[in-house]
């Protein structure tokens, strides 16, 4: 029984209560997704692209080995024949199977995994978070001329690098939408590409690193009840209309020639609420959309604020638990970086959409409450075994996995009893410098 065939059966065998995973990774979605790329062949070959499409998934699943061996880790191949595939088959496989493919396979199984996810509401509006995130790629002539460095006065970064955006869905951790390019594109850039997919009903937590009123206003006039939360950038001009209640006003902020030129939907005015609250001795002022106050209670937004750091802990969980801390990327073109940047993010939502079914198997549990890295660690083992197992015995390898739920519960967070500080991290070799230039 191969991996893809293993997963398909122990959804059938699944709690009634969860929906079915193949419907989700089902070979006639993958399929799909392949004609819709436009990489779909007839050609029966050793290495099919749909076992490819696992293969890409597997590169994020067991990062400690090399690609030609996760292969054969999953028994992705077509039996009967030698028992081993050449690496620069791989390669072969992975170029042939491209980018658009793997990113379309994404963009279908978060969509129906966030229609068979419970997610809990706040005031009726799905939680979600936006942030960025940087990859290192290897040091390659073709990543840097795609990719490109950052650098300053004095040197320049080591290797080439990705910036990504991601949209996550809060309570689940679940990516909802990715966007990435070159690290010399900004943020704000790369979150326009995310207002499309962005659901109806819902409240997105920005950092301050993202303040653009027109890409405010675009959101929110996207669809409808798209609501935005944004710290208030420092020196923001603004002019109060009326009071909601104590440290509570309805503003008016004025846009700038510039931006209107950016987006030519962009009004001069736009009118938002506007919050001040003390957080430990510190003034915070939250800068949101939702502006009726019965509707949405001013205390809650301040608080709910504070939810904006699960997309930090998300990206965490792919860097460190999920990727093993790892300085690089594997991939050493361009266009193979992207491939396995979305593999990365579908393997992640494979493994937080299993947390999410043992999270509901319990009461009153979320799935940002389990460990990522414990449960992860025992997901991986378990599909890695899934092919050895016979078809008889998946009922009782699926009641073992939400049974083990209870033991990665995460105990309560406790508030942080000392400053924050970063502290450098000791160098064995030099620091490669940039070289002077003499005019």
């Amino acid at each position: 029984m191969h991996f893809s065939q293993a997963i398909d059966a122990i959804a059938r065998v699944s709690p009634e209560h969860f929906s079915s995973l193949a419907d989700v990774l089902s070979p006639e979605l993958i399929d799909e997704c392949l004609a819709h790329a436009g990489v779909a062949t007839l050609r029966k070959r050793r290495l099919p692209l749909e076992m490819v499409v696992w293969s890409i998934v597997g590169m994020a699943l067991f990062r400690h080995i090399p690609m030609a061996q996760v292969v054969h880790q999953l028994d992705i191949v077509l039996p009967g024949q030698r028992p081993f595939v050449a690496p620069s088959a791989v390669v072969q496989a992975r170029q042939r199977l491209g980018v658009e493919a793997v990113k379309r396979v994404f963009e279908q199984t978060q969509d129906l995994w966030h229609e068979q996810t419970p997610h809990p509401h706040w005031c009726g509006l799905r939680l979600l978070g936006v942030d960025g995130v940087v990859w290192r790629t290897p040091d390659t002539p073709d990543n840097q001329a795609a990719f490109t460095r950052t650098r300053n006065a004095y040197r320049e970064a080591s290797y080439p690098q990705v910036r990504m955006v991601c949209q996550m869905e809060l309570t689940s951790h679940l990516i909802t939408g990715a966007a990435f390019d070159s690290i010399s594109t900004g943020e704000v850039a790369l979150t326009t590409d995310l207002i499309a997919s962005t659901p109806d009903h819902s409240l997105t937590l920005f950092d301050r690193g993202f303040y653009s009123l027109g890409l405010l206003h675009a959101w929110q006039q996207a669809g409808e009840q798209r609501h935005w939360l944004i710290p208030l950038r420092k020196g923001t001009q603004y002019e109060e209309i009326y009071s909601l209640g104590r440290q509570d006003r309805l503003v008016r902020l004025t846009t700038s020639p510039q931006a209107r030129a950016k987006w030519p939907d962009l009004p001069a005015t736009l009118e938002a609420r506007l919050m001040r609250r003390k957080v430990k001795g510190k003034e915070v002022q939250i800068l949101t959309s939702m502006t009726d106050p019965l509707r949405f209670p001013a205390a809650d937004i301040v608080d709910l604020y504070s939810y904006r750091w699960e997309i930090e802990l998300g990206y965490r969980e792919m860097k460190q638990s999920l990727l093993g801390s790892r300085l690089t990327l594997r991939s050493r073109t361009p266009d193979m970086v992207r491939q396995e940047l979305w593999g990365t993010l579908l393997a992640y939502n494979l493994i937080r959409f299993q947390m999410a079914r043992m999270a509901y198997s319990l009461d009153s549990i979320h799935p940002n409450q389990l460990s990522f890295h414990q449960a992860a660690h025992f997901i991986i083992k378990a599909l890695s075994m899934l092919p050895a197992v016979s078809p008889g015995r998946l009922p009782e390898v699926m009641r073992s996995m939400l049974e083990m739920a209870p033991s990665f519960l995460l105990p309560d967070r406790r508030e942080r009893s000392y400053p924050r500080a970063v502290r450098t991290r000791p160098q064995k070799y030099a620091v490669r410098k940039m070289p002077v230039r003499l005019n």
